[in-house]
């Protein structure tokens, strides 16, 4: 097997010399996504509840291109700047994902990659 990078004009554009997700077979490998609107490069908002659903839209786009979407996601990280915003962070979550339950695991982290992103999310999902 070979794996691939997930390519698409309408994706956020990488701050590192990294591809937004990789295709291995039917899965699915997308690198931590933040706030940052694909459209403007800029951030979207200062609260963690605006900017987690950015990641996640940033995270769908990724999956879109790869011939997935949120619903086959099996496993999530999530990067808090601070752990007392986790319940804002949490019901935006809840809310893009519906029933959905994929794994999770979700840890403060000392900073995060740019100016006032507070959230960062990665996931790993399959294409049916």
């Amino acid at each position: 097997m070979i794996a691939r990078p997930v390519t698409s004009d309408r994706l956020p554009k990488p701050v590192g010399p990294y591809s937004p997700g990789m295709i291995l077979d039917r899965l699915i490998f997308v690198s931590g996504q933040g706030a940052t609107d694909p459209r403007t490069g800029a951030l979207v908002g200062a609260d963690v509840e605006s900017q987690t659903e950015q990641c996640l839209k940033n995270v769908a786009a990724i999956l879109e291109a790869a011939g997935t979407d949120l619903q086959h996601v099996l496993r999530c990280g999530v990067f808090l700047l601070d752990m007392k915003e986790f319940q804002k962070m949490n019901g935006v979550y809840q809310r893009v994902f519906g029933d959905h339950r994929p794994a999770r695991t979700t840890i403060q982290a000392a900073g995060l990659p740019g100016e006032g992103l507070r959230v960062e999310i990665d996931a790993v999902a399959y294409v049916p």
